[in-house]
């Protein structure tokens, strides 16, 4: 696999929604990332539909799929992508995984043949591998999901899934024990280094699984970890996790996010990888986020922000169910669409820039995450995972010593205002992601010995040690 060592774009000014260096074209008429913007709506099946192959299929196709299709000729968007992350159940019920997918294909086809709107499925595959049970094959006796989520990936190749996406778990061991205890150490250790190397293995696969099926890869997201770690930080009203701690996390996740590409995703990646807007200045591929549009699943503090250098815009996930409007996935598909058109028609009258930045400067000094996501500072902590982009534990360390390092300028040019407490905590990151020794081998032999207690669930097995 070749790892990325140097940037796509030559400066950040060069990022723009709509625009990708590396378009990709896939489903019914979809092209992402080739000079307009695609809305991609997310959605929840309701409790209790998952209790058959029947029910849940009726949910997701003639209920879910049929209501948001309609909504957009009946609005007039001209592109419309779903995305379909996966229930359990459908990882695990022989047939309903396969019956979904096939379903979803039938419809977006006949729609796609009799309208002319250009269509797409994202299918997003449940991770149910446990640190406890083992993260590779043979390793699980109890459930097999190791051997289960292969499974998955066959499905959805095999039953026309467009676009095959996972929000991957490697390394959730360290973060979760990272987040709350506000070490990054070890969230360098599980999502930096171990995160990285999990995805190598089960992406080098996924590219396997996928070429052999024509099926378009993707991407991932460190949703386990940092975001996690953002949604403990919150908002102005919530401590528990400091926002500088959240917005490193972020930066190193992005070396993570990174692996996917490097085996071979070609994108849209995951909306929920916040991380994304990194990735994309390093790769040219086109980066799916979500912001402002998802207050159906859950608030940020870069709701405007998020927009910046999107290629496809979501809405997160919302539960099927009525409102006035209509179903939810009709009510959110309309609010989502319309910021779309939005950003079109910025492009089409050559002010997308203009757009562009009134997007980020909303949100650029609301908090310390969305000051380091700003493309400018986003595409600097790029450029330093580039200059250690052979090495996933240097380039994570990179990432967050870069991050940690702009929030800090920011906050010393008062630009951005931090608590004494995050302020602190910036701080000592910055002198701890410092210290540690540039020797990958030695740096793991401190964190299995520093972390031995602590996080008993890890076994070194199930990275390849």
């Amino acid at each position: 696999m070749a790892k990325f060592t140097k940037m796509a774009y030559d400066n950040a000014d060069d990022m723009v929604f709509g625009h990708a260096k590396k378009p990709v074209s896939y489903g019914c008429g979809i092209k992402v990332g080739a000079g307009y913007v695609i809305p991609e709506l997310n959605y929840a099946p309701r409790p209790g539909t998952e209790k058959s192959v029947e029910r849940i299929t009726k949910e997701y196709v003639d209920y879910i799929s049929k209501d948001a299709i309609e909504r957009a000729l009946t609005l007039g968007f001209p592109n419309l992508q779903l995305e379909t992350e996966w229930v359990s159940q459908m990882g695990t019920v022989k047939g309903m995984g396969a019956s979904v997918v096939a379903g979803q294909k039938a419809i977006t086809e006949k729609y796609h043949k009799e309208y002319g709107i250009n269509l797409a499925v994202r299918h997003t595959i449940p991770d149910q591998r446990e640190a406890e049970q083992g993260l590779r094959n043979g390793m699980d006796s109890k459930f097999n999901y190791p051997e289960k989520f292969w499974e998955c990936c066959e499905i959805v190749c095999e039953n026309g899934g467009d676009l095959l996406s996972v929000e991957s778990v490697g390394g959730k061991e360290f973060a979760d024990y990272a987040v709350t205890h506000g070490d990054i150490t070890a969230f360098l250790f599980g999502v930096g280094y171990l995160g990285s190397i999990d995805m190598e293995h089960i992406w080098t696969e996924m590219a396997n699984i996928a070429k052999k099926h024509g099926t378009v890869l993707g991407g991932d997201t460190n949703c386990s970890g940092a975001n996690v770690s953002m949604f403990m930080a919150g908002g102005m009203l919530d401590n528990d996790v400091q926002k500088t701690f959240s917005a490193v996390t972020r930066c190193i996740s992005a070396a993570r996010t990174l692996v996917a590409p490097e085996c071979g995703a070609s994108g849209p990646d995951k909306d929920c990888g916040y991380e994304g807007v990194i990735v994309k200045s390093i790769t040219g591929l086109p980066a799916a986020q979500e912001g402002k549009n998802c207050q159906c699943a859950h608030a940020d503090l870069q709701g405007n922000l998020m927009a910046q250098i999107c290629d496809v815009w979501s809405n997160e996930s919302v539960e099927y169910h009525p409102e006035f409007g209509g179903s939810s996935v009709q009510c959110w598909l309309g609010s989502l669409g319309y910021e779309v058109s939005l950003m079109n028609t910025s492009i089409a009258a050559g002010q997308q820039k203009t757009l562009r930045d009134l997007y980020m400067l909303s949100d650029r000094t609301r908090g310390p995450e969305g000051y380091v996501l700003a493309y400018d500072n986003a595409w600097k902590v790029g450029k330093a995972i580039t200059e250690f982009g052979d090495n996933y534990y240097l380039r994570a360390k990179a990432a967050g010593i870069t991050g940690a390092k702009i929030i800090r300028e920011g906050y010393d040019k008062k630009e951005l205002v931090l608590t004494k407490k995050q302020l602190d905590v910036l701080d000592k990151i910055i002198k701890e992601l410092e210290a540690l020794p540039d020797d990958e081998d030695k740096f793991y032999d401190y964190c299995v010995k520093k972390y031995k207690d602590d996080v008993p669930t890890f076994n070194p097995k199930s990275y390849g040690f």
